[in-house]
């Protein structure tokens, strides 16, 4: 087994600069993370260099560029206010604490090769998911991008607090924002090819901060201390072990799905294709450095890897070099960042909220699905102002069941009852003249596609209006998957025609199915030769005990005379 990414030189040129352009575009995103989240802009550059080295190291996607996400910073940075809530003296160390607890989480996905299941859920569950955490991400910076500190309560307090907020706008800070967002909308496509306009914004907005409101009392990053982190070492009391397990395992999973969302973006601009598990073991082990180094979790991040690819990269040299890049940067030049003004952080961190934001099926999901799009903005809804894990569990439960309902009603439709040459069912003529013989004596059961539990229903309608008859044949010929609940509904039939005194014979039946039955002990029922794999031959069958049946029935009649 591989433990590390493949790691090849045969494209140095193009994976350096790949790596050195990651890094320039990661630089503001990592800092308005880290502000974001109320840890601190220090913690996005520690998840920007743990995760991204590590994930890179280990990880299954060798253009994939790890760093900490809005999705990511939503979350942590819910995490950060309950547990410094509840535990003001060790709730920051509880935090990332969490943080380890998502990377051991995805690294156990990984293990048991859990990463093909991590996306099999509606996307109309992931566009509301995915959307609500951007509307969150905005909600969080309208406060410092007005040059107001934010109001306690998340975001249901800030959204209070809106009419304070614009009532007491800070006019320097919110031009500096609104600064930002223009240079971020507006710069010329031929610019952004040299410059990523986050990092010109940066720039631009902390120069005129500097210059033209240099008198000015602005709200800036502050002191970032250089050097290596401190470890965290883990921390929690006894009440809180559940929650922060429960809280370690949503940060996980949201890692994995957002990873291999962008995996797959990755897939589709390289025509190569991921590993998803080895994927998951190296987000899990970057997750849960950063975690002890009091970085912010992250995950495969879109732009970067995008970027990266764009840029010439094609092996895990780019993100590797992108790390030790920003490790500099951390060790020797984060004293240069400390007048970058909040609002400018915060105009940055906005951009990417409304980046997050699924505009393609916001604006056409009502065309699509009616109920898809009432799913969509439920998700959306429940995830900002409810709590993202159940967002994500009503909307996959109602997705799933009306999934079901849906794939249950089209499976019904092939479970039918005959007792003479029906066109609903494709027969041989063969098998039309035996049935026109047995005169309505014989009826077929067929049933045809997998049966889930949802099928069962229409196999009990089927049994209960069964006329009166001499045989039953049961044809599970086209039945590849058999439940557990289609299977007692079927048991039910068989044993009901058995004890009305009708012959069986069940046609079919084999591998998965024909094991499921006999785990049930139906074929204790049933004589061994009325378990037979041609419809043909069992309705031949059928019809000689109906027509021996008839004889025998009019011999008596003949003889009481």
């Amino acid at each position: 087994m591989q433990i590390t990414n493949r790691i090849q030189f045969n494209n140095l040129r193009g994976d350096l600069f790949g790596g050195v352009t990651t890094a320039i575009v990661s630089l503001p995103l990592a800092l308005a993370f880290g502000v974001a989240s109320g840890v601190g802009p220090i913690a996005g550059l520690y998840g920007a260099v743990c995760v991204g080295f590590f994930a890179a190291l280990f990880g299954g996607t060798p253009t994939l560029i790890s760093e900490p996400t809005g999705p990511m910073t939503v979350v942590m940075t819910a995490i950060v206010a309950s547990m410094t809530a509840a535990d003001p003296d060790n709730g920051l160390a509880m935090a990332f604490t969490v943080v380890m607890l998502a990377g051991i989480f995805q690294i156990i996905f990984g293990a048991f090769k859990l990463g093909k299941y991590i996306t099999l859920m509606p996307y109309s569950v992931i566009s509301g998911f995915m959307s609500g955490i951007g509307v969150i991400l905005i909600i969080l910076q309208l406060a410092p991008f007005v040059g107001q500190p934010n109001p306690k309560g998340g975001v249901l307090g800030i959204v209070q607090s809106l009419p304070q907020l614009l009532t007491n706008i800070n006019p320097v800070e919110a031009a500096l924002g609104a600064l930002t967002l223009a240079i971020i909308f507006l710069m010329p496509s031929k610019i952004k090819r040299y410059a990523p306009p986050q990092l010109v914004a940066l720039i631009v907005g902390t120069v005129v901060s500097l210059t033209i409101f240099g008198n000015v009392e602005i709200r800036r990053i502050g002191e970032i201390p250089m050097g290596l982190p401190t470890l965290q070492m883990p921390t929690f009391t006894s009440g809180q072990i559940a929650v922060m397990i429960i809280d370690g395992a949503m940060l996980g999973l949201l890692g994995c799905i957002d990873t291999l969302l962008t995996a797959v973006i990755a897939d589709s601009l390289t025509r190569t294709e991921h590993k998803s598990d080895k994927e998951l073991i190296g987000q899990g082990i970057g997750n849960l450095v950063s975690g002890l180094c009091g970085g912010l979790p992250g995950a495969g991040a879109t732009m970067g890897t995008v970027v990266n690819i764009q840029t010439g990269a094609s092996t895990a040299v780019a993100g590797i070099t992108r790390a030790l890049i920003l490790l500099v940067v951390v060790l020797w030049a984060a004293g240069l960042t400390q007048n970058i003004p909040m609002a400018v952080l915060a105009g940055i961190a906005l951009k990417v909220g409304i980046d997050i934001l699924d505009w393609s099926f916001l604006k056409r999901s009502h065309k699509v699905s009616l109920k898809g799009s009432l799913i969509m903005y439920g998700v959306l809804l429940l995830t900002v102002f409810v709590d993202l894990i159940v967002a994500v569990g009503v909307g996959v439960f109602i997705a799933n069941i009306l999934t079901i309902e849906r794939l249950s009603s089209l499976q019904s439709q092939e479970v039918k009852t005959i007792s003479d040459a029906d066109d609903s069912i494709k027969l041989s003529l063969e098998e039309k003249r035996l049935l026109d013989r047995a005169n309505g004596r014989v009826l077929l059961f067929y049933l045809s596609g997998p049966m889930i539990f949802g099928v069962s229903k229409a196999i009990d309608r089927e049994h209960r209006a069964m006329a009166d008859a001499d045989v039953l044949v049961v044809d599970l010929s086209d039945v590849p998957m058999l439940g557990v609940t289609a299977s007692l509904a079927i048991e039910n039939a068989i044993q009901d025609a058995c004890d009305k005194g009708l012959k069986v014979f069940v046609v079919g039946a084999a591998g998965k199915v024909k094991r499921r039955l006999e785990s049930l002990g139906l074929f204790s029922l049933i004589p061994q030769h009325h378990l037979v794999m041609d419809r043909t031959a069992a309705l031949q069958q059928a019809v000689a005990l109906v027509e021996e049946h008839t004889d025998n029935t009019n011999e008596t009649i003949l003889g009481s005379y």
